[in-house]
């Protein structure tokens, strides 16, 4: 299997979360073409910038912990969450790569709000306290379908919904954070459908795919069209992938 996705551990201290999860993500990989090269948290950086020289795109996975709100100038709330400083620093690495080089970018949870954050977005710290509880965003693991979606008309998340799906579909949820300002070069993708809040923000680009959803296609990706679908559209787009360094590349001041 020659087409490899770097993806960087889910966390830097939880080794209970990251066995939970991690195989998840490394399984609906491979049943979509590709393997994963995980990135530890710990490693220098000469190391990793060496791993990322054999990947042909970036997976950015969920995480136990929150995005540090200091990231987009504000005031940490009461309800925000722990950040994880090492996990916070490869996701840099790793994205920077990705975007001076044109590799396709897939952020699940977790990995969607540091890519909004990086791209210079914002995120809603907990969605009770500044949403409301419209919507239960975070009702368990084994919950499947806990609301549903408005994908938005001509959008990429659009373009790879499989028919069966529907236009509303129904999606897992576990998260107490969201994208609030979207990012620079970022399209709203989709909303939740009873409180309005982001699911999902790619980028505006006709040749550069980076999708980020708030839910986990990795956990229903054997029972879930949609979630198949997203990992194939990454995959294909990893396959077709070349090396080449755009004239104006991203990059995080």
């Amino acid at each position: 299997m020659s087409i490899r996705i770097a993806i960087p551990e889910p966390t830097s201290s939880d080794t209970a979360y990251n066995q939970r999860s991690l195989p998840q993500y490394v399984a609906a990989l491979h049943a979509a073409g590709a393997s994963a090269t995980v990135i530890p948290l710990h490693e220098r950086q000469d190391r990793v910038a060496k791993l990322l020289a054999g990947v042909q795109g970036i997976l950015l996975p969920g995480s136990g912990y929150d995005v540090d709100p200091q990231r987009f100038n504000q005031e940490r709330i009461a309800e925000c969450g722990p950040a994880d400083p090492g996990r916070t620093a490869v996701d840099e690495l790793l994205l920077q790569d990705a975007f001076n080089l044109h590799k396709p970018v897939l952020g699940i949870c977790h990995g969607a709000q540091t890519l909004n954050v990086w791209l210079n977005g914002s995120l809603i710290q907990d969605i009770e306290t500044e949403v409301g509880k419209a919507v239960n965003h975070r009702p368990g693991r084994d919950v499947v379908a806990a609301h549903a979606l408005h994908i938005a008309a001509g959008s990429k998340l659009q373009r790879i919904m499989p028919i069966d799906e529907g236009a509303e579909p129904k999606v897992n949820s576990s998260h107490h954070q969201a994208v609030g300002r979207v990012g620079d070069n970022l399209l709203i993708s989709a909303t939740s459908i009873v409180d309005g809040v982001i699911e999902a923000v790619e980028l505006d680009s006709t040749d550069h795919f980076v999708l980020g959803v708030q839910w986990h296609p990795e956990r229903t990706f054997a029972i879930s069209s949609l979630s198949r679908a997203i990992f194939s559209a990454f995959v294909s787009a990893a396959t077709a992938w070349e090396p080449r360094r755009v004239a104006a590349s991203v990059s995080k001041g």
